[in-house]
């Protein structure tokens, strides 16, 4: 701001002029529309939820896209990619469990899973398959577990802290999904 020497004269009491007065209301004045346009500018750079999640799908179909992370659902989630990035670094094993109708659920676990850590992620696998294809809401796996079990190779999967590799389960392995015989 650049003041004559009109406009720099002070009153007898110290204070500012009425021509000074008016430069400052004048500046005030400038700012608060400068600031204005400020947020106009914000506001027209945010975009709706509904735009931000087709961008962010679009991106997800181009990562899905890349050859490590080829086999991965379109609407894959977090844990997904990160399954898929520990199997090709070693870190996880793929265990086929095969259900009583032929249909063979590719399941990811780490080297060193408990049965347990194989269960939770048939049940994870389950949920994600019912999801996408808006299946049963919710299933009781707890009646799961007591009515079906895991065989590998003729033996029962049946202690849950036993690791996979103690029963000699190793990468692309199969296990069987199967309702479990009543005692009579």
């Amino acid at each position: 701001m650049f003041m004559t020497e009109e406009q720099s004269e002070e009153t007898p009491g110290g204070g500012l002029s009425v021509k000074e007065e008016d430069v400052e209301k004048e500046n005030v004045s400038e700012m608060a529309a400068l600031d204005e346009e400020e947020e106009e500018e914000e506001d027209e750079e945010t975009l709706p939820h509904s735009e931000i999640l087709d961008i962010f799908e679009e991106g997800l179909a181009q990562l899905v896209q890349d050859p490590l992370l080829c086999d991965l659902p379109i609407q894959v989630t977090l844990e997904e990619v990160n399954s898929q990035i520990a199997l090709e670094y070693g870190q996880a094993m793929t265990v086929r469990v095969v259900k009583a109708d032929g249909e063979i659920m590719p399941i990811v676990v780490v080297q060193n899973a408990t049965v347990l850590d194989l269960k939770n992620a048939i049940r994870r696998f389950m949920e994600l398959k019912q999801q996408r294809e808006g299946g049963v809401k919710q299933v009781s796996w707890r009646y799961v577990w007591r009515t079906f079990l895991l065989i590998f190779q003729g033996e029962k999967l049946d202690d849950d802290k036993m690791r996979l590799k103690d029963y000699g389960i190793r990468n692309r392995d199969e296990v069987t999904f199967m309702k479990r015989l009543r005692k009579k």
